[in-house]
């Protein structure tokens, strides 16, 4: 439930990143840029929000199969998939974290005028590709951690229930 949660506010973010790069080519004054800025230190706030709680949210859920699986005795490759969950998906969270600071970071030496705007842009193509790459691995690895922690649920109540 809590992934999910977190894959919207993602999803929510992309949505706002998008806007800031349309917003961004609209900007003709002062008061356009400063609307600009502000999208994108949401977007970013947003983007950094989820996709750090996803990875949170999928430590702490591999601790506690990790636990279950040492306390009721589960099958043990639960625990190797929890951490190929993580491989799977923390490169990309990475990248995506990593270009959206980018192109607000750089952003600013744009509006400064100590690079050229065709950096930022190309940052932001990057970005929200690299977002897409990331929803679509969160989404995929957060379905089958749901699987998994349900299979670890059912698993405890039918132990509890037979002892």
């Amino acid at each position: 439930m809590m992934g999910r949660a977190l894959l919207m506010v993602g999803a929510f973010a992309t949505l706002v990143f998008i806007a800031t790069g349309v917003a961004g080519y609209l900007v003709v004054d002062s008061p356009t840029i400063d609307r600009h800025v502000v999208l994108g230190l949401v977007a970013g706030f947003l983007l950094l929000f989820s996709h750090s709680w996803i990875m949170f949210y999928l430590i702490g859920t591999g601790k506690m199969i990790k636990e279950a699986v040492a306390e009721h005795d589960l099958p043990v490759e639960w625990i190797e998939k929890t951490k190929e969950f993580k491989n799977k998906s923390y490169p990309w969270l990475m990248i995506a974290m990593g270009l959206a600071m980018a192109t607000f970071i750089l952003g600013g030496g744009v509006e400064t005028q100590v690079l050229p705007a065709w950096i930022h842009w190309g940052l932001f193509y990057l970005a929200v590709g690299a977002q897409f790459r990331a929803l679509y691995l969160e989404f995929l690895v957060l379905l089958e951690n749901e699987k998994l922690i349900r299979a670890a649920d059912r698993r405890v109540r039918e132990r509890v229930r037979t002892e």
